[in-house]
């Protein structure tokens, strides 16, 4: 779960003020998802970039946003041995945090290692 914690953590403070336009979203969340799947124990990532969750920057050529952590919606999947941890990262309106959580940890055979905890706070 340490792991986890350390590509989540990795995602939000690496890439936190990049330029991201509507038209550059994916491309850029799908650079993110190559970069992290590079890491050690890493078996999948999916990245999300909402652009629209950020305020107005800029007009015409110069109008982009810079990533915010509203933007961002991350989901990191890691096995070492027989353990796999799916791992989250959400912005948290609510809260008005971005929340980093374990969402599974299984053993590899299927069976369920640890409960998901805060069913009600998924988002």
């Amino acid at each position: 779960m340490f792991e986890a914690g350390i590509k989540l953590g990795g995602i939000f403070h690496q890439y936190l003020g990049i330029p991201v336009a509507s038209r550059t979203a994916a491309s850029l969340a799908r650079t993110i998802e190559a970069a992290v799947a590079l890491q050690p124990f890493v078996t999948g990532v999916q990245i999300r970039i909402v652009p629209r969750r950020a305020g107005p920057s800029g007009r015409g050529r110069f109008g982009y946003h810079y990533l915010t952590a509203e933007m961002i919606d991350a989901r990191v999947e890691l096995t070492d041995g027989r353990a796999h941890v799916v791992a989250r990262l959400v912005y948290r309106a609510d809260l008005r945090y971005p929340l980093m959580r374990v969402e599974s940890v299984r053993e590899r055979s299927g069976r369920r290692a640890t409960s998901r905890a805060g069913r009600s706070a998924r988002r």
